[in-house]
């Protein structure tokens, strides 16, 4: 009695799981924009100045110059992780293997033909890569700010708005130039 259901379940839990790798290799692209303020004491054309030579080092090019909203966009391109794809290449490889080995047990008249799921593997890789590449954008935002009630000192707000990486990547530098995370 017990038997009876034990390939079924199998069968379903191994579809949900191909469900969940699913929308994980389709999240493995998603855009991931952050927004971030850093207060410095240093005037705004000396904070702008540094962040602008970070980003350019980085192979940011300026785009934009909103003089309306106070924005500087700077964009770049953001290239694939190989290891990245070659991770989901191999998340998928497992997953179509042991999807294959649980159809075979539950249509055994077909047997091992089921293995020949596992050819569609690459295609986690290869979506990873086309839609890796893409154009990222990093809108800087620098404005004076009282620090005192009398407004005779003043302070720098930096806000970013950028990629999660980006702006991880970034906190180390920043730091340097003497701008403070809140």
């Amino acid at each position: 009695m017990m038997r009876s259901f034990v390939l079924p379940s199998t069968f379903l839990l191994t579809l949900l799981l191909m469900v969940g790798l699913f929308f994980f290799i389709r999240a493995s692209v998603k855009d991931r924009t952050e927004e971030l303020q850093w207060l410095s004491t240093q005037p705004e054309e000396a904070v702008l100045k540094q962040v602008e030579a970070y980003l350019t080092h980085r192979s940011y090019r300026l785009t934009a110059l909103d003089k309306d909203l106070e924005q500087v966009t700077f964009e770049g391109t953001v290239r694939p992780s190989v290891v990245l794809a070659c991770f989901l290449t191999a998340l998928m490889l497992t997953a179509t293997l042991c999807l294959s080995l649980v159809l075979s047990i539950l249509f055994p008249t077909i047997g091992l033909g089921f293995s020949i799921l596992t050819a569609i593997s690459p295609v986690a890789g290869w979506f990873y890569w086309q839609r890796a590449q893409r154009p990222e954008q990093v809108r800087l935002k620098v404005e004076s700010i009282a620090s005192s009630p009398t407004g005779t000192d003043t302070q720098t707000l930096l806000t970013v708005i950028a990629h999660r990486d980006e702006i991880t990547a970034m906190r180390p530098t920043l730091k340097t130039f003497g701008v403070i995370a809140p």
